[in-house]
This record gives C-alpha cells, sequence and structure tokens, in this order.
C-alpha cells in the first residue's frame, strides 16, 4: 500500500477513515478527498525513482489510494500519454509554444480509464463485486471495461440520447445499460437510487475517491515532462470537473514533495456555449454552480448542468488566476478539423473545445504569445466521426 492516511472532507475538514468507500460527507455533503503522509515519502521518494518505473499510472501507487499489486493486475495500459508539441497549430492561433496533452491514446480511447482503473482497483480490493455510475458515454465504457477486466459487475446509466456507438462499447464489455430520460444529473439520480436500492457500490464522480486520483496523474506526467516545472497555462474541457480539480491536488503534493516550487499554470475551464456553468459562475463572482436549465451541446462530456463538486472546480480556477471560456458548436467542429489539417491529431469535441478556447484567449491577450500553453484532448476523435 502507499502513503494514503485518510479522507478529509472539502467542506467541513472532517476526516475519515482510509479504508471508507463512499466519498461524500455525512455531515455536510461535499466530497471527500484522499490525504497522503507526505511528510514521510519526502526525501524517501524521488522523482528518479518514480520515473525508472514501469511506465503507467501504477508508478505514482505511493500516491494513489488502491494497492500497487491491485492496479498492476487490473491495469489495461493507461496513462503516461504523449505530449505532443504542435508548431504549427501554434502559429495558427497566435502563440509560440503550445502542447497537446493526447488523452486519446488511453485504454476505450479517453482520459476517464484513468479514473475508472484506481476506482475499480481500490473497490475491488474492498470487495465490491457491482458497481454503478451514471455517465454520458465515456466514463461507462471506461467502467465496464475495467469491470470486466476485474470479474465484476457494471450498471450503467445514461441519458436516453447518449451515443449509440458508445453504448455498444459498454454492452460489449458486459456491462448492463439503462437508458434514462433526461441529462446527466437525471442519470445520477437515478444511479443513487439503484445503488442505495441494491447494495451496489456507487462510482459517480466524486461520490468516491479514486476517480479524481487517477486523474490527478495527468497532473504528475506534466511536471515530469517540464523537468520539475510546469507550463503556464492549461486548458481544459469541464464537465464534472475531475481532471482540472486532479491536476490542482497532484501540484500541491508535489510541492509538499519537495518536487516543484510554489509557481502554477493559470487553469482554464472550456465549456460549451449550450452548457456553461461554471464560466457562468466564475462571471458572476458566485461560490456555488447553478443548475443550467435546458443544457444542450453535442460534446456529450461538457454536458453537465450542474457538477457535484462545483466549489472544488471554482477554487481551483480562482485559486490559480485563471479564467473560464465558452466555445460554440461551429467552433468546436472547426478547431477539431484544424488539429488534425495541421497536426493529425484527431480531437473528440471536448478537446477540440479547448483548442477554440485557447484561440479565443490568444487573440484578446489574456494568454501571451510567449507563455507556454497546454491543451488537453480528453479523449480521440474516432468515436465521433460518423
Amino acid at each position: 500500500m502507499g502513503a494514503l492516511r485518510g479522507l478529509e472532507c472539502s467542506g467541513c475538514r472532517a476526516w475519515y477513515d482510509s479504508e471508507r468507500l463512499s466519498a461524500v460527507c455525512p455531515e455536510c455533503d461535499a466530497p471527500l478527498l484522499a490525504r497522503y503522509d507526505l511528510e514521510k515519502l519526502r526525501g524517501r521518494l524521488t522523482p528518479e525513482e518514480v520515473t525508472g518505473r514501469p511506465s503507467g499510472i501504477w508508478r505514482w501507487w505511493e500516491l494513489l489510494p488502491a494497492s500497487q499489486a491491485v492496479g498492476r493486475t487490473l491495469s489495461l495500459g493507461e496513462g503516461d500519454t504523449p505530449l505532443l508539441e504542435v508548431p504549427r497549430l501554434a502559429e495558427r492561433i497566435g502563440l509560440r509554444s503550445v502542447w497537446v496533452k493526447d488523452e486519446g491514446v488511453n485504454p476505450t480511447g479517453t482520459f476517464k480509464a484513468r479514473g475508472l482503473a484506481v476506482a475499480v482497483a481500490r473497490a475491488h480490493e474492498h470487495g465490491a463485486e457491482t458497481f454503478v455510475l451514471p455517465t454520458a458515454g465515456n466514463a461507462g465504457a471506461a467502467l465496464a471495461a475495467y469491470a470486466a477486466r476485474a470479474g465484476a459487475q457494471a450498471e450503467i446509466f445514461v441519458p436516453a440520447d447518449a451515443p449509440a456507438r458508445i453504448l455498444r462499447e459498454i454492452e460489449v464489455a458486459g456491462a448492463h445499460v439503462h437508458a434514462v430520460e433526461g441529462l446527466i444529473d437525471r442519470a445520477g439520480a437515478e444511479a443513487v437510487r439503484a445503488a442505495k436500492a441494491n447494495g451496489w457500490l456507487d462510482l459517480s464522480t466524486f461520490r468516491e475517491v479514486g476517480r479524481v486520483e487517477g486523474k490527478k496523474t495527468m497532473g504528475f506526467e506534466l511536471a515530469e515532462a517540464f523537468d520539475g516545472g510546469l507550463p503556464d497555462v492549461i486548458v481544459y474541457p469541464t464537465g464534472g470537473g475531475t481532471g482540472l480539480v486532479g491536476m490542482v491536488k497532484a501540484f500541491d503534493e508535489l510541492e509538499a514533495l519537495g518536487w516543484i516550487g510554489r509557481g502554477r499554470p493559470r487553469m482554464v475551464t472550456a465549456q460549451a456555449e449550450g452548457c456553461a456553468p461554471v464560466v457562468r459562475a466564475l462571471e458572476r463572482g458566485d461560490s456555488r454552480v447553478e443548475l443550467w436549465e435546458n443544457a444542450h451541446t453535442a460534446a456529450a462530456g461538457l454536458r453537465v448542468p450542474k457538477p457535484f463538486a462545483d466549489r472544488l472546480i471554482l477554487e481551483a480556477v480562482r485559486g490559480s488566476h485563471g479564467t473560464g471560456v465558452t466555445v460554440s458548436e461551429d467552433d468546436m467542429l472547426e478547431s477539431a478539423r484544424l488539429l488534425a489539417r495541421t497536426e493529425g491529431i484527431l480531437a473528440c469535441r471536448e478537446g477540440a473545445a479547448s483548442v477554440a478556447a485557447a484561440a479565443t484567449l490568444a487573440r484578446s491577450g489574456w494568454i501571451r504569445p510567449d507563455e507556454r500553453v497546454v491543451v488537453f484532448n480528453t479523449g480521440t476523435g474516432l468515436k465521433d466521426l460518423s
């Protein structure tokens, strides 16, 4: 096992046992976050040691809430995705130094593999046999794959209009699909009810600790790639916000280990014009995110009307002096084409939203031409091709 000390409530700061699987505070209904004995690891764990280990997220096992043995047994090869410099794209959008972190090469084709790999490993380690979550599609595909790897059952709740090709991907892996009328928030409510009624383990976003911990490894990899430094700006497409919150958490942990300094990238949340509750809250100066009525966008991963961890998302952006940008459907499609034609990278719509957001901020001067910018493509564009 790693250095996990326990779970801390992100709201009231109450502490809970590290063996606890549910990650919602019973006192204030806020997400719980995994905390590690970083003082113990400081000086004992070195960047050189981690870099020398076999590739994948489990080389960071001391900073993950599941055992290395179980994690590597259930691994499908997630993590250590390419960080690709894209000079022609950079020139087109008015910048000099841009990289794309391409999560589309993960198992099942998206960054969801990182989080579900850790969530399933932790749950499997504690004897859980049936998992449930709501999804717009890709998280369900990842859970289905890792549940199959663990010999467990997955129950997936999806909006009725979820992409048919991803539903087939889920079913092929042996998971059960439950279609729900409405958006992801309605699917989430049904998943919670089903979990309570049947004794299934709820792996919904921020309702257990593994998903955010798996996705924070993206932050670890960035720090490693920049040789102990960090980029100036990170542009990230935001639905449920696990990756955004996870990377900020990763940077804080690396600083506590003495691996990086206090400097941080400015975090940018990219959202669709038809569903931008986080951007709206940032613009208004609100402390919470309000439900976005009649949410609509072809980028299914961005169609989250009200993220559960809204306070953590807003803190991550504001604490880094970041911002939020809305992107039109046309700009998403055009940015996906631009990235493919200039650099050969097939981005999902959500990843294309990040490219469009970076271009918008470059035009406004918010991103300076000489700054180092990392844009996240969270999944393969192959799933979007008809």
